[in-house]
């Protein structure tokens, strides 16, 4: 068995509408996995059933082959940093980190020699005697992780950490989670709605629409192979297009012929999908061609995006800079049987 089990996990806050129906995640020791998707669509409250913040309707939650349910939030032993870092303000940094260590009741001198190898470990062995609103944003985000992980816990729990952060310090602190996170070897699950950031720190993702996981794999499997139109769309997939199989791997779309590499159609209702980048421009192809119209055209710096009209609808093809197209000019664009990605219609 897994070193984290949530099974068939149900929550229902009025008994008619579920927040998350029969949601299962299993995560390996030392995972970090994330919870990604857009507002609403149940990551947070899945992480605060984990923390014990809330107690689930149906389902189970084991971890390390104990069952969690029904054991309070304070004996869990988990670590959790929150949005907006919640350090108290009247306490220095070194009080910060050591509260946790001080409910726990532990010597002054086990306490201090924790807490200092904390400090270190998150590069604030100089601030230990600041108060926090001595600190920077990224300072305080330090802070708040050394806290949950000086008391050595079973499991870290993330909400949405970098959300108040600016974009380059968004990206400094998600590099020194990864790093603290490695170095420890503590299971962490992140909630975030931002791709990118769960993308580049993550061993697992799983996807959550309606508080249901749509698809849970490698962050390399779903940017390559998302499962479900919602999952496509959420990850920056922008082209969409109806498709039936004919016989063997070859579908159609309206009146063109698609060559692609699924022998089995991965659902009976397709939607087909492809990246603006994998779509080429001009062609002597016989199959997996559409002809189409620059309707807009905008320059992205390296390159130049356009928007072409075809019988299949409006497609976002991006082209390099050595052959500019106009607006209005006819072409004819090509997909490569390998980047086409069919989708369960959903």
């Amino acid at each position: 068995m897994s070193f984290v089990n949530l099974n068939d996990i149900r929550v229902s806050y009025d008994g008619k509408q579920n927040i998350l129906e029969h949601l299962n995640i299993s995560m390996e020791k030392g995972e970090l996995v994330s919870l990604l998707g857009p507002s609403g669509c149940g990551k947070t409250t899945t992480l605060r059933v984990i923390a014990g913040l809330i107690t689930p309707n149906d389902g189970s939650f084991v971890l390390d082959d104990e069952e969690m349910v029904k054991v309070p939030v304070h004996k869990r032993n988990f670590g959790m940093v929150f949005q907006s870092y919640a350090l108290f303000p009247h306490l220095t940094i070194a009080e910060n980190v050591a509260f946790g260590l001080k409910l726990r009741k532990i010597s002054k001198a086990e306490m201090d020699k924790k807490v200092n190898e904390m400090l270190a470990v998150c590069g604030l062995e100089e601030l230990g005697s600041r108060y926090p609103k001595q600190l920077s944003g990224g300072q305080r985000q330090r802070v708040a992780l050394a806290r949950a992980l000086v008391i050595e816990p079973k499991l870290l729990l993330l909400d949405e950490p970098l959300s108040n952060l600016d974009a380059k310090l968004r990206v400094q602190m998600r590099i020194e989670i990864k790093r603290l996170q490695q170095q420890l070897g503590i299971t962490t699950v992140f909630v975030t709605h931002d791709q990118e950031e769960c993308f580049s720190i993550s061993d697992k993702v799983a996807v959550m629409n309606n508080g249901v996981i749509e698809q849970y794999d490698t962050p390399e499997m779903i940017y390559r192979y998302p499962k479900t139109k919602f999952v496509a769309n959420f990850i920056g997939f922008e082209n969409f297009f109806a498709m039936e199989q004919v016989a063997g791997k070859e579908y159609r779309s309206g009146e063109a012929i698609f060559e692609t590499t699924y022998e089995q159609a991965p659902a009976k209702e397709l939607v087909a999908t492809i990246r603006p980048d994998d779509i080429e421009i001009a062609s002597t192809e016989e199959k997996n061609i559409v002809n189409g119209q620059v309707e807009v055209r905008t320059f992205l710096g390296k390159s130049y995006q356009y928007e072409v009209t075809t019988a299949l609808g409006k497609f976002l093809v991006n082209g390099n800079d050595k052959q500019i197209y106009e607006t209005g000019e006819k072409i004819t664009l090509t997909f490569p049987k390998e980047k086409i990605i069919l989708l369960e219609n959903k």
